[in-house]
């Protein structure tokens, strides 16, 4: 069954971690190697020795605002992770989920206790790769191993793992050289597999062998299986080397990770941070939003960024490409382009009404709190003022035989049966739509409510949220003041024999809001019986 998620339902059901913390490398099992004392490299040379490499390996940390999709926003966050010079004049590797989306960069180098600057220079959201510029020159620097991954070879992870100022090389084997690398928060061809210990804040690290070269660059670590991964310097030269010019690979802006309700009604990729002037910022993306649909394809259905970077690596980073989006803040599902038209609602109650049939609410006039509620069988819910306490969930049954889940809300049910001068809301669904026709039949059969006689028809209006497709009749000057809304309609995707009935009434300005927030938050959440 689909259903439509919103911004008041999905948080406690996605299944996501943090992604400027949880997609850091997770640990693994391995021995523990202690690097001897020596001089470090002239300044300016290549490492050469396995005891050198703590003078090219950094640590990172990313200062910005995250939208999390646990806790919200979080302001002035600051997460750490690794990352090792490759050039004398301050080029640096390190994984995007690191620093992309920062506000400003602070570096360590070696351990040491002077902080520098740096800056992004480039990033690759589908490799998970990104190359920044520390500030100075003279450095020593990592330079790449040309030898072939070869099972059972000696490595060693170098870095600053869980913030810790102080630096730590551990030892391993490759026991895979090509590991699965589609994850959550990136799609890479291949991976490397390992068993060196390797914890959060080792994300971005040099892996190198037993010469100080850098075989891949850490990447990934699954704790219930102690599994670590890399990305092979086969893989990831070409990338940085793109980078380090200052050009983008494989991006759009964003820092992005897959995600997933919990009843698998709405995927896509979560946003927690947009890079200013990317594509993604000028397209109207935000922090926050879910991305759940690229040319048309649903993204992340598998819980990987796989078919968002097939998407992103199949055109050109200048190419218009048709986005929708599911604006979590606000439950609006909003459609445009990057490179293209920004993002605009699909779909909105009051502008769609535009000036035809009911007042647009005045500052002030709203319901200031809202509440969930349920019909008896948890199968439907909706969110209604606070003030619409009088609740009926009980089912019923029509003439015909077709059983319907329903909610029925307002200040006093009974006034609202009985007048108009009472707000509520109808909400019924039911799983027998052969019995009670189609969406536009049963829109038709409405208008002949012995009540609406009372009413002046505007116009029967298209309804499509993303979620929920169909149409709704807006009638006005019910008894020569209330307006009166009826939706009928069905899920976009395997409807089978669902059909939605909602009917609202609006006495105020401040119940057209109301309406508003009805038609953004009913949703099908259980068994309908």
């Amino acid at each position: 069954m689909d259903t439509k998620s919103s911004s008041r339902k999905v948080i406690l059901s996605l299944v996501l971690a943090t992604l400027f913390v949880a997609s850091l490398a997770c640990s693994a099992g391995g021995g523990t190697s202690e690097p001897g004392k020596s001089e470090a490299p002239s300044s300016g040379k290549a490492v050469s020795s396995l005891d050198d490499v703590k003078s090219a390996t950094v640590q990172i940390e990313a200062v910005g605002s995250f939208v999390d999709p646990q806790v919200g926003t979080v302001f002035n966050a600051a997460g750490r992770g690794s990352g090792f010079i490759i050039d004398p004049s301050g080029l640096a590797v390190t994984n995007k989920h690191v620093v992309a989306g920062a506000a400003l960069l602070k570096v360590w180098i070696g351990g040491e206790s002077e902080e520098l600057s740096a800056k992004v220079l480039g990033v690759s959201e589908c490799s998970d790769l990104a190359v920044i510029d520390i500030e100075g020159d003279g450095y020593p620097y990592l330079e790449w191993s040309s030898d072939p991954i070869k099972v059972g070879v000696d490595i060693y992870v170098a870095g600053f793992p869980l913030g810790d100022p102080e630096y730590t090389l551990t030892r391993g084997v490759i026991s895979k050289a090509k590991a699965d690398g589609e994850v959550g928060w990136a799609s890479v061809e291949s991976t490397v597999e390992y068993d060196a210990q390797a914890l959060p804040g080792n994300s971005g690290g040099p892996v190198v062998d037993e010469n100080g070269q850098v075989v891949a660059v850490h990447y990934a670590g699954n704790t219930s299986t102690r599994q670590v991964y890399g990305i092979s310097a086969e893989l990831a030269k070409p990338v940085t080397d793109q980078l380090a010019t200052g050009k983008d690979v494989d991006s759009i802006g964003i820092n992005g990770e897959a995600v997933s309700s919990e009843d698998g009604s709405i995927v896509g990729i979560w946003v927690s941070a947009v890079t200013s002037g990317s594509p993604a910022d000028k397209a109207g993306i935000e922090a926050g939003d879910i991305i759940t649909k690229m040319e048309n394809l649903v993204v992340a259905t598998d819980g990987t960024m796989a078919d968002y970077c097939d998407i992103i690596r199949g055109h050109d980073a200048t190419d218009t490409l048709a986005i929708e989006v599911l604006r979590f803040s606000t439950g609006e599902m909003l459609a445009g382009q990057l490179n293209g038209d920004p993002l605009a609602t699909s779909f909105s109650f009051s502008s769609e009404l535009g000036g035809n049939g009911g007042a647009v609410p005045a500052e002030g006039e709203t319901y200031g709190e809202y509440v969930a509620v349920t019909d008896d069988y948890q199968a439907i819910q909706v969110e209604v003022p606070a003030a619409w306490s009088d609740v009926d969930g009980a089912p019923w049954t029509w003439d015909n035989g077709a059983d319907f889940a329903s909610i029925y809300a307002a200040p006093d049910l009974q006034q609202f049966q009985e007048n108009w001068g009472t707000p509520g809301v109808r909400f019924n669904v039911t799983a027998d739509k052969e019995k009670v026709g189609g969406h536009i039949q049963v829109l038709d059969w409405t208008r002949s409510y012995d009540f609406l006689v009372d009413c002046e028809l505007d116009s029967r209006y298209d309804y499509d949220d993303g979620y929920y497709r169909g149409a709704f009749d807006y009638y006005e000057k019910c008894n020569g003041t209330t307006d009166y809304m009826i939706l009928a309609a069905v899920p976009k995707q395997n409807s089978g024999d669902i059909l939605i009935l909602l009917e609202v009434q609006i006495v105020s300005d401040a119940d057209l809001d109301a309406a508003e927030h009805i038609l953004s938050t009913f949703d099908i959440v259980g068994s309908l019986p």
